[in-house]
């Protein structure tokens, strides 16, 4: 990785804001947004969310503040609130799309441990256009992701990680 790499970061915010809060810490936004862009040259940064939740505003405007790109899930009218906000299939969807596009970046990002990427992830292995997952934790991330390099995934609450992104 080089200075002039350029790097795209797609976070699944439900996974990453569950694992972290049961393990009872809580990410700054503005420098973990700072760390995607310092250590992984991250130039663009979407932080994807459940369906628009009226009373959610201020968080919303915090994610934006903070430098990322703010998706959320298409649900019907009807069904908006009676829904769970999974945004896998959105997540793939949007990587898939922008790689096919030809959209101008190098590689992937993911941060969650979800292993429902895990097919998107091993393609994007294989094409050379992966960089790196970044799970909330060892301990909820999906155990499929044993099968690719361990220097491709890194956990946020290692020690050396955390330190720079907790919120304090």
């Amino acid at each position: 990785m080089t200075k002039e790499d350029f790097n795209e970061a797609f976070i699944d915010g439900q996974n990453l804001y569950m694992n972290v809060k049961a393990h009872g810490w809580s990410i700054d936004l503005h420098r973990f947004r700072v760390y995607l862009r310092e250590k992984w040259h991250c130039e663009k940064a979407y932080y994807f969310l459940g369906a628009v939740d009226e009373t959610q505003h201020e968080l919303y405007n915090r994610i934006q503040d903070a430098g990322f790109i703010l998706i959320f899930r298409e649900h019907s009218q009807g069904m908006a609130g009676k829904k769970k906000g999974n945004v896998d299939t959105d997540i793939v969807f949007t990587i898939l799309s922008k790689i096919i596009d030809g959209e101008n970046f190098d590689k992937v990002l993911l941060v969650s441990g979800d292993g429902d990427y895990f097919k998107m992830v091993h393609y994007l292995i294989e094409k050379n256009r992966f960089l790196t997952l970044l799970a909330p934790n060892e301990k909820s991330t999906s155990t499929l992701y044993k099968r690719i390099n361990p220097g491709m995934v890194n956990f946020l609450d290692r020690k050396d990680i955390r330190k720079k992104i907790e919120l304090k």
